[in-house]
């Protein structure tokens, strides 16, 4: 377990088969562990509200609207489609409520700069 090898903050990025990650971290809470747990595809604080950071989001919602708008206007290509970041097809869940206003002023920064060119994410 990576907790087990020092890290604090563990994100599975594991999908549903990751969801045991929050199981544990609650567990070393009980022990006295300071260990988070960052969520992925959906907003995962269910799973653990007291251990969970953040969660990155998979917007499947502006992905169906997308492709569905796509498909009815004839546009759509199969494995053409991108969302990212200027797509709003991912993103943070609004309310973090462990992260500090001046990380989530740095996450808004730093999306800015990915938004006007300055920063460019690798595609692989």
């Amino acid at each position: 377990m990576l907790y087990d090898q020092g890290a604090d903050i563990v994100f599975h990025a594991a999908g549903q088969t990751g969801d045991g990650v929050f199981s544990e971290a609650k567990e070393r809470r009980k022990r006295g562990e300071a260990v988070w747990v960052i969520g992925v595809d959906r907003d995962q604080r269910d799973l653990g509200p007291e251990v969970t950071l953040t969660s990155m989001l998979k917007r499947v919602d502006v992905a169906v609207y997308t492709v569905s708008k796509q498909a009815m206007e004839g546009t759509f290509t199969p494995g053409v489609t991108v969302l990212g970041l200027k797509e709003d097809g991912v993103g943070l869940p609004a309310d973090n409520p462990h992260l500090p206003p001046e990380v989530l002023r740095d996450v808004e920064a730093f999306k800015a700069k990915i938004l006007n060119g300055e920063i460019t994410v690798p595609k692989e």
